[in-house]
């Protein structure tokens, strides 16, 4: 089980029990009020990251090497969202661990994330080899 699940939310009600302590019910209104801005600061920014990543293709970035280089280990899907700004396209079945996402740029090159409880574990970038040219067996043409 996830700590942050259990430890945020007795912080909170730690914050409001100390506030009514020391402020009675002005200081668990100052804090609540604080409380809620808070809340909805994160709801904002997770709508906007959505509305963003509902304008563009599933599964599509810009430039695969870049958000490889952008990328560091134990950030949330979320913010990797915000990065490509579109949703990755689910490699892993429904509701296993760990989740894998893919997202592709327009020359093949595809960055795969996995992501274990929500949070970026590893992931590889792969690009497509390029053909070898062929060679011609006709000497040099005469001039």
């Amino acid at each position: 089980m996830n700590m942050r699940n259990i430890v945020i939310p007795l912080g909170l009600a730690a914050l409001i029990y100390v506030a009514y302590d020391s402020l009675g019910w002005q200081g668990v209104a100052a804090v609540g009020g604080g409380i809620l801005m808070w809340l909805l600061l994160h709801f904002t920014r997770l709508m906007t990251v959505m509305r963003r990543a509902a304008e563009r293709p599933i599964g599509y970035v810009g430039s695969a090497v870049m958000l490889n280089a952008k990328l560091k280990p134990k950030v949330n899907l979320m913010h990797v969202v915000a990065m490509t700004r579109s949703l990755g396209v689910r490699i892993s079945q429904e509701g296993q661990e760990p989740e894998v996402y893919r997202w592709t740029d327009g020359t093949d090159s595809h960055v795969t994330c996995e992501f274990v409880h929500g949070r970026l574990a590893k992931w590889t970038l792969e690009r497509p080899t390029k053909p070898e040219p062929i060679a011609s067996d006709s000497g040099p043409s005469p001039a």
